[in-house]
This record gives C-alpha cells, structure tokens and sequence, in this order.
C-alpha cells in the first residue's frame, strides 16, 4: 500500500505541463484532468476530421509526465512542415488519433499512450465526447469556437459549453474525492482552466472534497483574455462559473521581471499581474509568494521547479 500524497492537477495549454514537471520527481500519486475545447491548428482539425476530443493539451501534460528519451520527446512535440495535409500536425497528436481508431475509445487511446510513454500518474480529459466552447462577452454578443474567443479582444463575461450536459469520466470523480491537493492553472483562464469546471458534477465534487484547492496564478494577463486582471480577478472569474466558490489558496510570484522584457510583452499588450493582497484577502484567499519565474527566448515561463517545491510544501502546513 502506498502512503503517497494525492494530487489532481486541472488545467490545459502549456500551463499545466509546468505543475505537472514539478511535481513528478516529488512522491506523489498524480491525477491530470485536461481540458478538449481546443477548435484550432492541429487539434480543431483532427477533431473535425476524426470526430475525436482535440488531442493537443493532453499530447503536452502527457510528454510533461512521462519518462522517456529527449529524443522520443522531440517526436512526440515535432510539427510536419509541408505543403500536404499532414502540415501544422504534431507527431503526438497523429499517434493519440491512431490509438483512439485502434482501441475504438478516445481515453483508451490516452490510457495506451500513457503506458507507451511510462507517464508517472494518470491523465485524463475532461470529458470522453466532442464538445465546443463559447464565450459571453460584456456586450452581450456571443463567440463560439475557443480559438476565436481571444481574437474579438472584448472583456469576457463567462463561458459556456456546448452540450452542457456533460458527464465526467469515473476516474476524474474518484480522483478528486481521493485527493489531498487540487491545484488549477496556470495558462488560460477562460479557455484552459474554466472550460474544466464547466462539467456540471466535476465541479460538485471539486467544491465537495476535502482537498486544499490551489489556483497557481498566471505571472502574466493575457490580450484577449485576462487584459489588466489583478490576481484576486483571476479568483473570481472562476468563482462566477461554479455554484461555489472552490478555491481557498494561491500561488503567486514576487519576482521582478527585467525592463526589456516588459517592453516586449507591453508590445503585445501583456503585463504583469498585480497581487491585490486587501481583495485576496477580502476573498477569504490564502496568498502563497515566491519568485516563480524563469526566462528563455525572451519569454516569461513558471519555473516548473520552484511550483513543484511550493505546491509540495503546502503538505507540511495543517490545511492539507
């Protein structure tokens, strides 16, 4: 028997992947619950061609948990340059389309994949069917397609899922109820992580279980999105899409971030988010700050390192 601490960590994009690689080394039984409402590149077309969930977001949390060759991962991750129909797909979504056609089932297909790969936990979608994202936005116009609703660059107002009756899988509710820690983020907000708690019982049993809730904050807004959210924003937006309110902590960063690269994200109308600590509190939130960031290319990324230390400290205080 194992006296592992359980962890369900909920998100998509390449924001997942980062708590994810953090916390693998670390002795703990991990759950990944992806979103599949992704409609663009490679997976809106596979998804669309194939009539199978987007494979793209669990194709990433599965490279970030498995335990393979780098080479094996740079398959997994390369994308077809060409002038065919194979242009823009990722090696790794082609194979998760293929074990879906062989085993007949989308999370078996996953759950192949997953063995193939020797990933340290389980992943799972959201959701085991097609489902479509649309967005409400402040004027009361609607935008359907999860890729277009950053495009119309007018502030959110909630998001919904097409169909709205979704059942989670079995081992998504199980894993939840088992947990000892459930963390959300980062990555998108509206279209990576609010898309998961739009699965009416999945939200229940998050808000039910006796877990610590965690929302590890995103460093930066996002154009389209999160433009000019405070961290406390980042709370409520979530808070406005479930029954109750689910999260009770908070990880943030406190790391300054060098001049030339707020120029470069300014640019793309991008900025740090501001840690509102009087709103936080207000929200009955516990605040987590540390120096969370790490730099290459030019791009501000989680340091996957320092998530995993802090998510894993959490297990030291009394809360979890």
């Amino acid at each position: 028997m194992t006296d592992h601490k359980k962890v369900v960590a909920i998100g998509g994009g390449t924001g997942l992947p980062a708590v994810l690689r953090g916390l693998k080394k670390y002795p703990v039984d991990i759950t990944a619950i992806v979103t599949v409402a992704d409609d663009g590149g490679s997976s809106g077309v596979l998804r669309n061609e194939l009539q199978i969930p987007p494979p793209g977001d669990i194709r990433n949390v599965l490279v970030s948990l498995s335990d393979i060759e780098p080479m094996f991962e740079q398959l997994l991750q390369h994308r077809f340059k060409s002038d065919s129909g194979l242009n823009g797909h990722s090696m790794g979504n082609l194979l998760i389309a293929a074990l879906t056609s062989i085993t007949g089932d989308f999370v078996k297909g996953v759950r192949e994949l997953s063995r193939i790969l020797n990933v340290h936990g389980q992943v799972l979608p959201a959701a085991d069917q097609m489902i479509a994202l649309g967005a409400v936005m402040s004027d009361g116009s609607i935008v359907e397609g999860e890729s277009h609703i950053p495009e119309v660059n007018k502030r959110i107002e909630r998001v919904f899922l097409k169909p709205a009756d979704i059942q989670p899988l079995p081992e998504s509710v199980r894993a939840i109820r088992e947990a000892d820690l459930i963390t959300f983020g980062p990555g998108s907000l509206y279209t990576s992580v609010i898309p998961n708690l739009l699965v009416p019982e999945l939200a229940d049993e998050i808000y039910r279980a006796k877990a610590r809730k965690v929302y590890v904050c995103n460093v930066m807004t996002q154009k389209g999105e999160t433009d000019h959210f405070t961290a406390s924003e980042h709370i409520t937006a979530i808070h406005r899409h479930v029954a109750h309110p689910l999260i009770d902590t908070i990880i943030v960063n406190s790391q300054p971030i060098k001049l030339d690269l707020l120029k470069r994200y300014a640019a793309e109308e991008s900025e740090p988010v501001p840690i509102d600590w009087k709103q936080l509190n207000d929200l009955g939130i516990d605040v987590i700050h540390a120096p969370l960031i790490k730099t290459a290319g030019g791009v501000v990324r989680h340091d996957e390192a320092v998530v995993g230390r802090m998510l894993m400290s959490l297990f030291t205080e009394k809360k979890v």
